[in-house]
């Protein structure tokens, strides 16, 4: 546990936590709602957004207003983007596959056992699903979460303290990906039935772990026959075409290459 860690710097961690919670809700936040966001005691949150305000992470235009991103944290989510080549690479390709299948394309990575909108592509013609960078959606019982937890390792997949049910999801999903190539949870596996997704996985050398492309949108107009036979096969060409460019292997094979 990070608590009996004596390298773990906790105000850090504290810190860290308030400039997620701006990630996470997408809006400006008061004390108030950055503290019931993130759990911690409103005089911490004073001391915290403090120093973040000091150093340029929040800005506070207005006294005993809410605090928004400031130009630190803004230049620090621009420098992590072009940090990683293949977001930019990939961008209009996405956009072609939102616009050709008609659904919300992402790109998610995994935190804390969710899996996080990190880019979102809509189709020109209209709002999919009203979803925005940042928006969280479970590990457990989403396709995004069942193409992650598939292309793990065995130790890292460990690490997630897997129960049977847990295992099980995993096991389906590392089938899918060897049969086809990309993920669907079946209507018995989903967390809930009002959205249909596909995910693929791709392997990021620099994070040493997998992240998930996914399309998708309300079960009423995508249907599971047209994610698998349609939308599905669409995304693994388009993440294949990513592997080819960068020349990376698909991410089964580069997780079980890893050290």
């Amino acid at each position: 546990m990070v608590a009996a860690d004596r390298k773990f710097a906790n105000t850090l961690a504290r810190g860290l936590s308030v400039l997620q919670a701006f990630a996470t809700s997408g809006e400006a936040l008061t004390h108030a709602g950055i503290a019931r966001a993130t759990g911690l005691p409103k005089p911490t949150v004073s001391r915290l957004t403090y120093t973040l305000c000091t150093l340029g992470y929040l800005s506070q235009p207005e006294r005993n207003g809410p605090f928004f991103p400031g130009p630190a944290a803004v230049m620090l989510g621009t420098a992590s983007g072009l940090s990683v080549p293949f977001f930019q690479s990939i961008s209009a390709p996405m956009q072609r596959l939102a616009e050709e299948t008609g659904t919300l394309c992402t790109i998610l990575l995994a935190h804390d056992r969710e899996m996080v909108l990190t880019r979102t592509w809509q189709p020109s013609a209209g709002t999919v699903l009203r979803v925005r960078d940042g928006h969280r959606i479970p590990l457990m019982g989403t396709s995004s979460g069942q193409a992650w937890i598939a292309a793990l390792t065995q130790k890292q997949f460990e690490t997630l303290d897997p129960d049977p049910q847990l295992r099980a999801f995993r096991e389906s999903g590392h089938m899918q990906l060897l049969r086809r190539g990309f993920t669907v949870a079946t209507r018995a596996e989903r967390s809930g039935g009002q959205v249909n997704a596909v995910g693929v996985p791709y392997f990021v050398p620099a994070f040493g772990l997998p992240v998930v492309f996914s399309c998708g949108g309300p079960a009423g107009r995508l249907t599971e026959t047209e994610l698998e036979n349609e939308t599905g096969p669409a995304l693994r060409e388009v993440v294949q075409a990513l592997e080819r460019q960068t020349g990376q292997p698909p991410a089964l094979i580069a997780g079980s290459r890893k050290t």
